[in-house]
């Protein structure tokens, strides 16, 4: 099992990289006064060429109109999408998850959209518009389900999937149903296919990311890549033999690119499953934690770059990447550039996936946890140099009293600290930049009149710590627990207050039932824990309705999981 401590002793810092010289990109993307797409193009340069607002008049900005969405309450949610605006309408989702749509110079509402499924909690970073002659619709996704909708008017467009949208945990190739698959990040439009990414469990029992491409007007599946290869397919030996049927992740959850002129679509993807321990899935792992570059219309790899192998430390790529074109060696080069969590810009050759600058794969310290085999060395770019630190030292910790001082550097005294990719371990292991970045889902922009990427990195540690735990004949709900959620809720079940709520008194506010439920099905971020026996499901119910159950379960069953 897993635990997660942070450890807040850094901050954010907004850097600009000089990649290169720009050389003509501006003149083959429109610069119009829409914002069509989430990125501001196709290839995610998040830059528009308007001039109307400049450093002379910025300061006299006043607010022409504001909108309410209506999620307010004791618990208003975030909105986190970035709206888009097309013909002059402007599309976005609420923090509930609602989608509507408004004109984008009044603020006045033209439509909105209430999922009947809800959300599920879920975070929803934005919609997808797509156009063929006087055909306009939406796409996005509310908690598991993909819905298509009409842009004019805001309905569900019926003769899309079933009845309007598709269910994002059918079709993944094994039973998925009763896993976590949903969708935070929009998806991109490659003529008329909607090229969707996921977003899954982290733990043991998750659903695997594979991307997948629908039909825009039926949402018929038109092709899916395997991000974690089936026998045949190219990686397949990078995994344990069937690995595939029971590991999930390698998901694209961050948002993709497209190269509309060469049909390319490139794929950001995450960590294999679980996140912190790998020997159930030892090997390089591709394609997690790589950069893939696919045939837009038919889903086959053209490259890919794995910039973290076997990854234990929760390193997914955590934005779309970005489009630029440079000057190198003389030459002007198309390039794709990938933002990582550990603080670095890998940028590659968009057609070849040739480095533009050399990548050195670097010995990194060993796992000590018993049936763990990390991968010995990791890729380094030599350039551009990084936008995060990369090393937390006794001169970085805490000064803001002799006690708080003296409080954090008996801690950092018992931890490993002995590089960017040094494992988890038993003692706890101090991992900089953290597990939100370096660089997060935010991304980067590129401004393609001078050739400068932007970049927020974040700089806030954490730590990484492992527990071991004892499998005796007897298994009570709280070792269940343990084993299962505690990575997440914690020892005490108070939550993280983000992701994970707290646990304490849960059966004040659900039932048996609910909580339940919840066991069985995940939600939100939760994944489905149906892989285990009934019995030990039954266990762990029962001790997070009340800690001081006594509820136990044979550890070895002698009947199959059902």
């Amino acid at each position: 099992m897993t635990s997660r401590t942070r450890a807040t002793v850094g901050g954010i810092a907004t850097l600009a990289l000089a990649i290169g010289c720009v050389a003509g990109l501006s003149s083959r993307v429109p610069e119009d006064r829409d914002w069509p797409v989430t990125g501001g193009d196709p290839g995610n340069s998040r830059y528009s060429p308007l001039a109307t607002i400049n450093r002379e008049n910025v300061s006299k900005l006043q607010v022409a109109w504001v909108y309410h969405t209506g999620d307010g309450g004791a618990n208003p949610l975030q909105i986190q999408a970035t709206p888009i605006v097309a013909h002059g309408l402007l599309y976005s989702t609420s923090g509930a998850g609602r989608a509507f749509a408004l004109r984008a110079e009044s603020g006045t509402p033209v439509w909105t959209f209430d999922p009947p499924g809800g959300n599920e909690g879920s975070a929803n970073r934005g919609v997808v518009y797509w156009e063929a002659g006087s055909e306009r619709r939406i796409f996005y996704a509310a908690g598991s389900h993909l819905y298509a909708l009409d842009a004019l008017t805001g309905t569900l467009i019926t003769t899309f999937g079933a009845g309007g949208s598709i269910d994002l945990g059918k079709g993944l190739g094994r039973d998925s149903l009763h896993q976590s698959v949903v969708a935070t990040s929009p998806g991109v439009i490659y003529g008329d296919l909607l090229i969707q990414g996921s977003r899954v469990g982290e733990g043991d029992g998750s659903a695997p990311g594979h991307v997948r491409a629908f039909d825009v007007r039926t949402g018929a599946l038109r092709w899916m890549f395997h991000t974690i290869p089936q026998p045949g397919e190219f990686g397949y030996d990078t995994w344990p033999a069937d690995a595939w049927r029971t590991v999930g992740g390698a998901n694209s959850w961050a948002g993709m690119a497209v190269d509309v002129s060469r049909g390319i679509v490139f794929v950001p993807t995450g960590s294999a499953t679980p996140d912190f321990y790998g020997g159930n899935r030892l090997g390089a792992n591709l394609f997690a934690n790589s950069l893939l570059a696919l045939d837009a219309a038919t889903g086959k790899r053209i490259w890919h770059y794995q910039v973290v192998h076997h990854d234990v430390l929760d390193r997914d790529l955590p934005a779309a990447p970005n489009f630029l074109t440079v000057m190198r060696d003389g030459r002007s080069v198309d390039a794709v550039a990938q933002i990582t969590k550990s603080g670095y810009v890998f940028l590659f050759d968009r057609a070849t996936g040739a480095p533009l600058f050399p990548i050195e794969e670097r010995p990194v310290p060993a796992s000590d946890i018993p049936g763990e085999q990390t991968w010995p060395t990791q890729p380094f770019p030599t350039l551009p140099a990084p936008f995060a630190r990369q090393h937390i030292t006794l001169a970085d910790l805490s000064d803001f009293s002799p006690e708080s001082h003296d409080a954090v550097l008996a801690r950092f005294k018992t931890l490993r600290n002995d590089g960017q990719y040094a494992p988890p371990s038993l003692q706890g292991t101090i991992i900089f930049p953290g597990f939100d970045g370096g660089g997060e889902w935010g991304g980067a922009a590129v401004d393609r009149e001078t050739g400068v990427m932007y970049v927020n990195g974040s700089q806030v540690p954490n730590i990484a710590a492992l527990a071991a735990v004892v499998s005796p004949t007897v298994t009570s709900g709280a070792a269940i627990y343990q084993t299962t959620c505690m990575a997440c809720h914690g020892a005490n079940l108070q939550g993280d207050g983000v992701r994970s709520p707290s646990l304490v008194n849960v059966a004040a506010k659900l039932t048996a039932a609910q909580v339940r439920d919840l066991v069985d099905h995940g939600r939100g971020f939760m994944p489905s824990f149906a892989s285990l026996p009934l019995a030990q499901r039954d266990a762990v119910t029962a001790y997070v309705l009340d800690p001081s159950s006594s509820s136990t379960v044979s550890a070895a069953p002698t009947t199959a999981p059902d």
